[in-house]
């Protein structure tokens, strides 16, 4: 049916299809890295039915508790009946729906910003934020241990990416004086305000003194910060700073509660990421009960200064007892208590054993953190007891 070149063409394409197909084929995961999926459910700080147990769950984001509030659960319910359970669309499309418009004003406000626009999620809200404001030739400086969502929007904005030493403001200084953009582009750094792994805050009052003489974009990332610091549960970015920073990322789904995320920003700077940033164009809106909760969840937040307090306060003792009875590293000065052991299989050793005694808290490995700092992270919440932190502190004396 086919002559000798076609036959011949088409053996190539085979090979070649199978040649493509073997390269995309999954790398073997290494035992000390391999991770799975488990079905659970949670329940007042708790893990019920996981291991057919119940366990005190200290992997958890939900700092203040608010994903299990009853007005939460309320503000949901109350929104379906109104609005349905999805948007429908894409929010340039038809999924704008009313209850972004109370959302985002809310957001302004609690940030002290002109603006704000709402994400689906923190991936998609980092993501959208840099490959929507930066473009090819700007130069963008990040912290070494800034989140995935932010080296992975930084690599697809084709821009050039620098990367300095852990809160080391001497080493950015050296990039922003020997790495200029050419004219008519743009310097862009990018911290967390409170970083995830090691729970310690970005030096801010320094950047922003480099940001008055250097004149750069200054992305800030409050995901872990939003609800547990600053007045009203703000974040580290005080009011009186918050024109300084250009964009603010925060998320709904740790201390709010809720789920997905927002960049409170500048008027110019929304209307530039409504028409540029790709994961908010081409993403379908959240369901209005998200909104509902989330909105609920940020009224909530504010009257909480006890819980907050709480939480930091058995969070420091929980640190000191650590430093006191085990050699490990223990950084940071947040509801984030990691306990760095540094190889990966010796971490994952521990988290079976605390599973064992009716604890749970995922070891975490690379790539989440660097090689060789392997560690227990320990996300403290107002649902935990002095009581559960004794528990952990007594099987780990044990494991130890």
């Amino acid at each position: 049916m086919y002559g000798p070149s076609a036959a011949l063409l088409f053996k190539v394409l085979s090979v070649s299809w199978s040649l493509l197909l073997n390269m995309n084929e999954p790398k073997t995961i290494r035992a000390d890295l391999r991770r799975s999926l488990e079905v659970m459910s949670h329940r007042n700080g708790r893990l019920v039915g996981y291991a057919s147990r119940e366990m005190i769950d200290f992997s958890s984001n939900d700092y203040l508790g608010l994903s299990q509030h009853p007005a939460m659960k309320e503000a949901c319910l109350t929104s379906v009946m109104e609005w349905g359970t999805g948007a429908g669309a894409s929010r340039l499309m038809s999924g704008n729906l009313a209850p972004y418009k109370e959302l985002e004003e809310a957001l302004a406000s609690f940030k002290g910003t002109e603006a704000a626009l709402v994400f689906g999620s923190g991936y998609l809200a980092n993501l959208g934020v840099l490959t929507g404001l930066c473009r090819r030739g700007d130069r963008i400086f990040m912290d070494r241990l800034c989140h995935a969502s932010l080296v992975d929007g930084a690599v697809l904005s084709r821009c050039r990416l620098r990367r300095f030493g852990h809160n080391d403001l001497d080493a950015l200084e050296r990039l922003l004086k020997e790495d200029r953009p050419p004219s008519g582009n743009k310097t862009v750094v990018v911290v967390e305000s409170l970083y995830s792994m090691d729970g310690d805050p970005c030096p801010l009052v320094g950047l922003l003194e480099l940001k008055s003489r250097y004149r750069f974009m200054l992305i800030v990332d409050e995901a872990h910060a939003i609800g547990l610091f600053g007045q009203g549960g703000v974040g580290l970015i005080p009011r009186s700073m918050a024109p300084l920073v250009d964009v603010h990322v925060g998320t709904f789904g740790k201390a709010l509660g809720g789920y997905g995320a927002f960049a409170a920003l500048g008027g110019d700077l929304r209307q530039l990421l409504v028409n540029r940033a790709r994961s908010f164009i081409f993403s379908t809106a959240l369901p209005p009960g998200v909104l509902a909760s989330n909105l609920q969840g940020l009224r909530l937040c504010g009257a909480m200064g006890r819980e907050r307090g709480r939480v930091l306060s058995r969070a420091s003792w929980l640190r000191n007892r650590l430093r006191e009875i085990t050699a490990a590293r223990c950084p940071g000065r947040s509801q984030i208590v990691p306990l760095v052991v540094g190889g990966n299989l010796e971490a994952v050793r521990i988290a079976r054993g605390l599973a064992r005694r009716g604890i749970f808290a995922r070891a975490i490995r690379p790539p989440t953190v660097p090689e060789g700092t392997a560690r227990l992270r320990f996300s403290i919440t107002a649902l935990h007891g002095r009581e559960d932190l004794e528990l952990l502190l007594e099987a780990l004396g044990d494991l130890l």
